[in-house]
Parts: structure tokens; sequence; C-alpha cells
């Protein structure tokens, strides 16, 4: 029997959720998998509050010298989340020899390169499952399962705020404003909603698995971000007639020996395995060159799922298997080669577009004739009976055409005046 010495930084929602699990199932754990997770010490600046759970006497401290400071520990848990004290934290555990377990998404995405190159000359392993998608084990989905084959797309719902959000809206007809208030009283968004719903959260999450599934260096920056805050409920409504469901999607693709990287709304058509995806849930959807199309499904967030992911990190630390994965895979030693970054610019796909326009003769033949020019043609259009004293909305779906050229077509379409606001466009994923 192995026993692994622990030491946690970070005593909130979810290490509260990895003592527990450590302090009550130690003998299940240790039956199941030979390792028994030992929690040798706790650190953090609030020792008062209660978080419902028991912490032996003496464990609980504010110092962190308690568990940097103690060479009995083999490795350090770090959950006090943000890219500065906590970049500091983990250097510090790898310069003492210690190996890190993280739910630090914003660290490894932005500064995850540093922190890889450094465990690996130092022989140590930085684990990341919880950072990722809570309870689904996707991180080491894409790391060992598809370890047979090239993964040539993938994408997910990996932000269950935004999916409550968007589900809210689509089921219940709730403007986006609406949606999140509801969400925030149930707790599944927080107060200040900004990281999930602009999309960073899902980029972070992004980039930490493209660098997995592609086997490159992710420049973080390279990565396209939009959020869910100017989508309309007439958009998904129009969007559901034509038989689509609008969903947050995290979008990775190798093409043409560059890597697609994007985090924005898209319509997915319904027979989607994604589209199915409801509320708070997680989805990752994957086509490998030899397995084909695969999803992982599962619960996102919350404290149990993810104190889970973070022990099954202890676990692999404890067997000896993360020491191995850190000196095998290149994605974990900092060895990776850049990754040619397209730009949104160049992505072809199709499109949805909702103009708002005044009741004439030749607005429709005008628009089409701005998309002609640009190579861009029409593959469906809607134009609802209206007010006379209205706008007219009239909606088109296009076939795939290249971003650069649809945003050309979009400047000339705008300026015409009988266009009486900006064009809402919507990326439809196939």
């Amino acid at each position: 029997m192995k026993e692994l010495n622990v030491g946690l930084v970070g005593f909130g929602t979810v290490g509260a959720g990895v003592a527990r699990i450590l302090l009550e199932d130690a003998d299940n754990l240790a039956e199941r998998t030979g390792v028994r997770p030992v929690l040798r010490a706790v650190c953090d600046l609030d020792t008062t509050t209660d978080r419902g759970v028991a912490l032996p006497a003496g464990l609980l401290s504010d110092k962190l010298e308690t568990v940097l400071g103690n060479a009995g520990i083999e490795v350090v848990v770090e959950l006090v989340g943000g890219t500065t004290f906590a970049r500091e934290l983990i250097l510090a555990a790898l310069d003492s020899g210690k190996h890190v377990v993280t739910a630090n998404k914003a660290l490894l995405a932005e500064h995850g390169e540093d922190l890889y190159a450094r465990a690996g000359s130092a022989g140590l392993s930085i684990s990341f499952e919880a950072s990722v998608c809570g309870g689904i084990p996707i991180v080491r989905a894409v790391r060992d399962g598809y370890a047979g084959t090239e993964i040539t797309q993938m994408m997910g719902i990996v932000n269950g705020t935004c999916n409550y959000i968007l589900t809210e809206m689509a089921e219940k007809g709730t403007c986006f404003e609406e949606a999140l208030a509801g969400a925030q009283a149930q707790g599944f968004a927080e107060a200040e909603p900004s990281l999930d719903v602009d999309g960073l959260d899902s980029a972070h999450k992004l980039a930490i698995l493209a660098r997995l599934a592609f086997a490159r260096r992710i420049d973080f920056s390279s990565v396209h971000v939009e959020g869910i805050r100017h989508i309309e409920p007439i958009d998904i409504q129009f969007g559901s007639e034509m038989g689509y469901v609008l969903k947050l999607l995290a979008i990775g693709k190798a093409v043409d020996g560059e890597v697609d990287l994007r985090v924005h709304p898209a319509f997915l058509p319904r027979h989607h395995p994604l589209a199915a995806v409801r509320g708070v849930f997680n989805a990752v959807w994957i086509r490998g060159k030899a397995t084909g199309d695969t999803m992982h499904y599962g619960r996102g967030a919350g404290q149990r799922p993810t104190a889970a992911a973070v022990v099954t990190d202890l676990i692999d630390v404890g067997l000896g298997r993360a020491a191995v994965n850190a000196r095998a895979f290149a994605a974990l030693s900092g060895q990776l080669q850049d990754a040619g970054a397209r730009s949104i610019a160049e992505i072809e796909t199709h499109y949805y577009l909702r103009f708002s326009v005044a009741d004439r003769p030749g607005v429709l033949s005008a628009i089409s004739g701005a998309l002609g020019r640009n190579g861009i043609s029409i593959a469906s259009a809607i134009q609802p009976e209206h007010s006379p004293e209205s706008d007219v909305p009239v909606v088109v779906v296009t076939h795939q055409a290249r971003e650069r050229a649809m945003t050309a077509a979009l400047e000339e379409i705008d300026s015409l005046d009988a266009v009486r606001s900006k064009t809402r466009l919507i990326r439809i994923e196939r």
C-alpha cells in the first residue's frame, strides 16, 4: 500500500470537497487503487469559517510554510485560483521537489508553458484534470484515450453557466438579463459573471485541451473569444424554426497545418449530439481519424465532481503515472512546437444572418447582391409577416463561406439606407 502525503493550499469550496474525500473515503480509495492519499497540511488565509469539514486538530494553518516547508509532503494541491500568487506557489512547490495538482485553468492556459518546462526539468509533474469540465475526465481522455489516433476536430460546451442561460432563453423565451439573474439566484452564475458570459472561461479550457489534442504550444492570445451577452431570443427562435440549437461552443480544428481555435455562440443542427446538452451540463465532442466521432458528457462544475477530479490526479501521482506521463508527453514537459494559428478571418463555415430592413422593393436584391459580390451564396431565407409600422426582419442562412468575405459583405450591407441596424451574425457548425 502506497501512502501519499498531501498538502492542500486553498480551503474554499473545492478544497473542502477534496479534504472531505481524503478524510472520509480514505479506506475505499486505498482498497480500489492501492494508494492512500493522506492529508498532512491545509493552508488558507481564512482559518475560522466553517466549511462543513471537520479537520483534525492542527491541520489547518494560514502559514504556507506548513505545506512548502514540510519535507514529508510529496504533492501540493493548488486551489487558490488566479494567475499571480498561484503561479508563485506552484513554482515554489516544484523548487521544493513536490509534484503539483491544480484546477487552475486560467494559469495553465496563459502561463502553462513555463510551468510545464520547470516541472519537466525537475523530473516532476503538474496534473490538472479538474481544470476542465469538472467531473468529466476529459483531460485524461484527450491525453491518453486518443493517443492511438490523430484528433482533427473537437467542439465543447464547457461552461455550465452559459449553457444554462441559453437553455432558459430557448425553452422559456426569456432575455439574456432575465436568464442570467435566474442563474445567479440558483448559484449557477457568479455575482460578477463576466468570466463566464464573455467566453473567457471557455477559452481557457479550450487552450488546455487544444495543447493536448493537437500537440502544439498554444498562444492564448490567438484564441478568438466571443460571449453571449448580445444574444436575443428572436435569433434563438428563428434558428429553432430552421432546425438549429444555439450553444456557446469551444471549437478546435486542425486545418492545413494550422490550428483554428475559437469560442463563440454557434448554431448546431438539432440532430448533433451537443445540441441535446441542456442546463448546467458540459460535453465535449471529438473527431479522431481512426476513432470517428465520440462525445464525453457530465457535470462540468460543482464541489464534488471537481474535488473527485483532484483526487483522481492524486491517485495518479501516488501510482507514479503522473511522473511517467510528464516524461512521456511533450505537452506536459514544455517541449512542444508553436501552433500555426488560423485567424478568425480565414475560417470557413455557414452563417445565420438577421437583417432589420425597411419594407421597400429591392432590399432583398441589394442584400443578395452584396453577398454575391463577395462570393457568398444563400442557402435559405425567412421573411416573416410584419406590421407596416415596423422594420422587417429578414433571416438568411448561407452556404459555406470565408469569414473575411462575410465581413466585407456585411460592411457593404450595413451601409445601405434600407438597413436599419447592424446585422446579427451567428456562425453555424455542421
